[in-house]
């Protein structure tokens, strides 16, 4: 699942001119994700125990996906910022509009909006 993540992400912001459209389809395509791969994104992300995050013994693939995240959000940190920083931050809005959307807790007609304004607010281009 990280690995097909890693392989989605890549491909939209490969096709994507300029960093803040990189990053706008970054986003795009990790929420499409979420979306039609519930079961996998839960696996990944949402079951207790397991997986380990941010750890030397981390597996590869989940490292891929950071780093598959972090090859478009670093560009945009802003001075001074730690790129691994701002892409966990950036992430946790991603899992945060993830989760609350399929959890039918926003409304679908303004999610369009909200990867507009995360990607305005947060990435420095």
């Amino acid at each position: 699942g990280a690995a097909e993540l890693a392989t989605a992400v890549r491909a939209a912001t490969s096709a994507a001119d300029g960093p803040r459209e990189r990053v706008a389809a970054l986003a795009r395509a990790y929420l499409d994700f979420a979306a039609r791969n519930p079961a996998v994104y839960d696996a990944l992300f949402q079951l207790d125990g397991g997986l380990a995050y941010a750890q030397e013994d981390t597996p590869e693939p989940l490292k891929d996906a950071f780093a598959a995240l972090l090859e478009s959000l670093g560009e945009v940190a802003g001075d001074g910022v730690d790129p691994g920083l701002f892409t966990e931050t950036f992430w946790a809005s991603l899992h945060g509009l993830a989760t609350l959307t399929r959890a039918g807790r926003l409304l679908p007609e303004y999610a369009a909006q909200r990867v507009e304004l995360l990607v305005d607010r947060l990435a420095v281009v």
